[in-house]
């Protein structure tokens, strides 16, 4: 499937100042259109090109030998996984897992173009190096909860941040896997969340009671 010009330029903002960069990113990629849950990754797989997301959204997580998870940062359209990137610039294997929450479209660019593509275009650079900050502070962010905020003060706030007009459409194990506990540990806290009124739970669903965009009231 040809994807235009116009489309990369409109998702990827870094290549509209310079066209050479543009019509060469377009001949070179591979569009590849990846359904919902499809692995992508898995830890110790070997990285030969770097996914730029089109549409959809894409998890990274880590997984323990007893089958916990926690998310590491999720990327979607516009965005690239700098964990893919290193591994394509230091010639290492991959060190989580990846896979598509929804349907997804990416475009592949080779690891020899991509190297070459880094050397020559200072937009390439300048995106990699942006990419890099974002997501170690995103990491930073995540050791920060983890040690030194309380389990239930991060469930609260995540339900702040994933919800829609109040809504929460995750399940107890999607919580769990981003949250790096166990479901029974996030069923036991969402039951005393419900206990004292603050949500409601519904079948793959939470809804905030109380509920104001921007701001989200404990009883």
């Amino acid at each position: 499937m040809a994807i235009s010009i116009e489309t990369i330029a409109q998702v990827f903002s870094f290549f509209k100042g310079n066209q050479d960069l543009l019509r060469e990113f377009s001949e070179q990629a591979i569009f590849k259109s990846l359904p919902a849950s499809t692995t992508i990754f898995l830890e110790g797989d070997q990285c030969s090109q770097l996914a730029f997301v089109l549409k959809g959204e894409i998890r990274v997580y880590k997984a323990s030998p007893a089958g916990r998870e926690i998310t590491l940062y999720e990327i979607g359209a516009g965005d690239s996984c700098i964990l893919n990137a290193s591994c394509l610039l230091s010639n290492t294997r991959y060190p989580a897992n990846a896979f598509s929450l929804v349907d997804t479209e990416v475009l592949l660019l080779p690891a020899r173009i991509f190297r070459q593509f880094l050397k020559t275009y200072p937009e390439i650079q300048t995106f990699v190096y942006s990419l890099l900050s974002y997501r170690l502070t995103t990491i930073m962010t995540l050791v920060e909860e983890i040690v030194f905020n309380r389990l239930d003060t991060r469930l609260f706030d995540y339900l702040l941040e994933r919800s829609e007009d109040g809504i929460v459409s995750r399940t107890h194990q999607n919580i769990a896997n981003d949250l790096g506990t166990s479901r029974e540990v996030i069923s036991r806290l969402l039951k005393d969340f419900q206990d004292k009124e603050t949500i409601r739970c519904g079948r793959n669903h939470i809804e905030i009671l109380n509920y104001q965009p921007g701001h989200l009231q404990r009883k």
